[in-house]
């Protein structure tokens, strides 16, 4: 292994960036998409387990003195507030540290706090541990996208990534149906089932953390921070796997990029990067996380609060409909996401935002007549979360690979904490108090603001999203380490080599 450390001057020619995006689909992929992608089923988990049982936990009996408005509010804020202080946090030390140590050790924060929820015996302690799980949340999400979009290829990327971050509903469906079973008293004491909830989180995640070991740190991680030879044994590790699975040798890479190694990137780097060179594609990054953050963070943490005022749905019988608009909201990347590939970017990041917008007016406006039922709501809500879905997880993906590689982490965790903290944490709040009043009105107020979000973060998109179906990340954002600006063409390359070459500058 080579190591470099900052200012020793050492510069690295390499193909292992084109040798990654060449690689076809393989049973190796499914190992990165299994054991990286499975976190967000756990976030969806959690989310929904919490907003099913907020009425079970504020009734007498439950083992703890808290409201369904704290619950659905004040704990909802926290989570969201732990998520966005640990992206934050964490998605420096992922981009200095790796993706790797990074999403082990978010995991097992994560998987500590959910544990701990579990005995909680005041208000105060589920509220602490409300928050430390969403700290380990946030961080996984830095580290997770960086190490997602860094490993698959580019032919596949975006659906990829739409698919993983997508599967936080599958968690939405089984937090759904586990909470519909736990608060069942004819199985479980009304102070017992909520708790095997969370207990149950913790298990799930200690499983994942141990599938987790066996992927690999970002090769363009490594390569970047002077660990090129690492890098080159963990990408031909895998191409002789993938050449064993099909039988016959790969193709040949077809690009190289020369970097000069360094280990640290300044926080004044970052952001005269992010927000000078690349300010379009942070304006862009803002919209799509605040129209999102609002939509999710505020309308469904409360769907079951609306389902018990407004239509006498008994509380334990929330699930059933949670469930249902989870499961559309799976489809919609599940089934979308190949056109974020061939279509386009542009043409479906603002497609998915508007449509989902628009009908997420027309609900409102249905609810408002009182034209709906606790079953025609829930299919409204299924149309509307089968586009902003896929929106929703485009969002992750856009600001992963439109910045240089050196601020991967860093973009994702700033963007995200800055958006879902305008939707994420003022969302709950107001809306857990609109919802609370009992007024048809409210509601309707809520479902608008989120719409018009939506449409503008559609529009927004329509202008400045970038064409970045099927290219490289290299070549979508030149790293900052790169010598000469730009990736150099395998064609002005005699030698045709598959390795690393060492100059020293």
């Amino acid at each position: 292994m080579t190591t470099a450390q900052a200012g020793t001057g050492r510069t690295v020619t390499t193909d292992i960036p084109a040798r990654l995006d060449r690689l076809p689909w393989s049973r190796w992929h499914w190992t990165i998409v299994i054991g990286l992608g499975t976190v967000w089923i756990l976030d969806g988990l959690e989310v929904t387990v919490v907003g099913n049982i907020a009425s079970r936990l504020s009734e007498p009996g439950s083992g703890l003195p808290i409201t369904s408005g704290e619950v659905t509010g004040l704990a909802a804020a926290l989570y969201v507030a732990g998520a966005c202080s640990g992206a934050l946090f964490w998605g420096r030390l992922t981009d200095k540290w790796g993706r790797k140590k990074l999403f082990m050790i978010t995991l097992a924060v994560y998987l500590g706090a959910t544990a701990l929820t579990a005995i909680a015996f005041d208000t105060w302690w589920f509220l602490l541990f409300r928050f430390l799980t969403g700290f380990g949340i946030g961080g996984e999400y830095a580290a997770i996208n960086s190490a997602i979009d860094e490993l698959i290829p580019k032919e596949y990327r975006g659906r990829v990534d739409l698919m993983i971050n997508g599967s936080f509903w599958l968690g939405a469906v089984g937090g759904s149906l586990l909470s519909i079973v736990a608060l069942d008293t004819d199985l479980f004491a009304a102070n017992v089932g909520w708790r095997l909830t969370f207990a149950l989180g913790a298990v799930l995640a200690l499983v994942i953390l141990l599938v987790r070991r066996h992927v690999p740190e970002s090769p363009r991680w490594l390569l970047i921070h002077g660990r090129d030879d690492e890098a080159e044994r963990i990408v031909s590790s895998i191409e002789r796997r993938i050449e064993q699975e099909q039988g016959e040798p790969l193709p040949r890479a077809d690009g190289e990029i020369t970097i000069h190694q360094r280990r640290i990137v300044s926080f004044l780097e970052i952001g005269r990067t992010v927000f000078s060179d690349y300010r379009r594609r942070a304006a862009l990054g803002f919209s799509l996380f605040i129209g999102q953050a609002f939509l999710y963070n505020a309308i469904t943490f409360g769907f079951g609060a609306i389902l018990t005022t407004f239509f006498d749905v008994p509380s334990g019988s929330t699930g059933y409909y949670f469930a249902v608009i989870a499961l559309g909201n799976f489809c919609g990347p599940l089934l979308l996401g190949k056109l974020f590939d061939t279509v386009g970017r542009r043409v479906m990041i603002s497609g998915t935002y508007l449509l989902s917008g628009v009908l997420l007016f027309g609900t409102a406006w249905l609810f408002g007549q009182g034209s709906l039922s606790a079953s025609t709501l829930t299919a409204c809500w299924c149309a509307v979360l089968f586009f902003a879905s896929a929106g929703a997880s485009s969002a992750y993906l856009t600001v992963s690979e439109v910045f240089p590689m050196e601020t991967r982490a860093m973009s994702i965790a700033f963007f995200y904490a800055i958006g879902t903290a305008a939707g994420g944490i003022s969302g709950p709040l107001l809306f857990a108090d609109l919802t609370g009043t009992g007024k048809v009105g409210d509601t309707v107020l809520a479902f608008q603001i989120g719409a018009t979000l939506m449409c503008l973060a559609g529009l927004a998109a329509a202008v400045l999203a970038v064409r970045a179906e099927r290219r490289s990340l290299e070549d979508i954002a030149t790293p900052l380490t790169a010598t000469e600006g730009k990736a150099a063409s395998a064609s002005t390359s005699a030698s045709g080599s598959t390795g690393s070459r060492t100059a020293t500058a």
